[in-house]
């Protein structure tokens, strides 16, 4: 039996305009466990973007790795955990679904469950109410997912995705629940048939790759972003900046406050070099999309 090994999860971005709470981007930012197995837990933490004054009994990664080990009647071995993140915390790029996914991950290994990548997208995805980032995170790729009301998933994923994703993070933080008070109760018949067109859209514009009308589409959203782009720094700036500077498109990832653009790979460092000029207050990291979703790694 193994006794040490790597966990590594990629964050996410959701949404992507109107694909409100099912559709998902992994991307190549992550969150890593290197895990040990000792006599007593404990965690440490490097680096930024991880969570602070916390203890292990309070600790996310700990609490959902419990609960998925007493859901099926097991008991965690204690263990080391080294934890490291490119995720900023609070900023709508999936911390909390990788946190999530690499618990569950953790209490799969440690108490050898055998589980399935379908029991992992319907575990991950019931802890965090909603489908999209918790899928992403697992499987990789782009995916656009439903879940039903006993908790089961069913996902389409699509990968190799030819483009660049730029993502604008500004330092403030967004709680998902805050930004979701902003939100109505309710919506007119028409203007839901609108905006779910455009939700069937911008989902078939990514099955066919048709990269303009996914930009044309990721920017026509009426579930969320005309509700919550009061509370995100230079919501309008941005975007109207960035298609300037040639992106097919930029939209909030998850509830904000940070945005994203997808760009033509030829284009994307220069697009960077530009957006950083423009808007220096704000993070602006070149990524792409992830394939893989989780993966263990046994280290010696």
């Amino acid at each position: 039996m193994r006794t040490k090994w790597q966990i590594s999860i990629p964050g996410s971005t959701a949404n992507l305009g109107p694909g409100f709470d099912s559709i998902g981007l992994s991307l190549s930012l992550y969150l890593t466990l290197n895990v040990s197995l000792q006599d007593e837990w404990e965690f440490v933490h490097i680096g930024e973007n991880v969570p602070m004054d916390t203890t292990v009994e309070t600790h996310l990664i700990y609490q959902i790795a419990k609960q998925v080990a007493l859901q099926y009647e097991r008991t965690l071995r204690p263990c080391k955990i080294e934890m490291k993140s490119e995720l900023p915390l609070a900023r709508g790029l999936g911390s909390s679904a990788a946190a999530i996914v690499a618990a569950i991950e953790l209490a799969n290994i440690l108490c050898e469950l055998n589980l399935s990548t379908q029991d992992k997208l319907n575990i991950s995805s019931q802890i965090e109410g909603h489908p999209d980032n918790a899928t992403a995170s697992v499987v990789g790729g782009l995916t656009i997912s439903s879940m039903d009301e006993s908790g089961i998933v069913d996902t389409i994923r699509i990968n190799d995705l030819d483009v660049a994703f730029v993502v604008f993070i500004p330092d403030v933080e967004l709680k998902t629940a805050d930004s979701r008070n902003v939100l109505p109760d309710q919506l007119d018949r028409g203007y839901s048939v609108r905006a779910s067109a455009h939700a069937n859209m911008l989902a078939a514009s990514f099955v066919a790759k048709d990269y303009e009308r996914i930009g044309r589409y990721m920017e026509a959203d009426l579930f969320h972003e005309p509700f919550r782009a009061k509370l995100i720094p230079n919501y309008i700036e941005i975007r109207e900046s960035a298609k300037q500077a040639g992106a097919y498109g930029t939209a909030l990832s998850g509830a904000g406050p940070t945005l994203i653009s997808i760009v033509p790979t030829t284009i994307a460092n220069q697009f960077v070099s530009t957006m950083r000029t423009q808007f220096p207050e704000h993070d602006i990291v070149l990524t792409s999309a992830d394939n893989e979703g989780i993966t263990v790694t046994e280290l010696l």
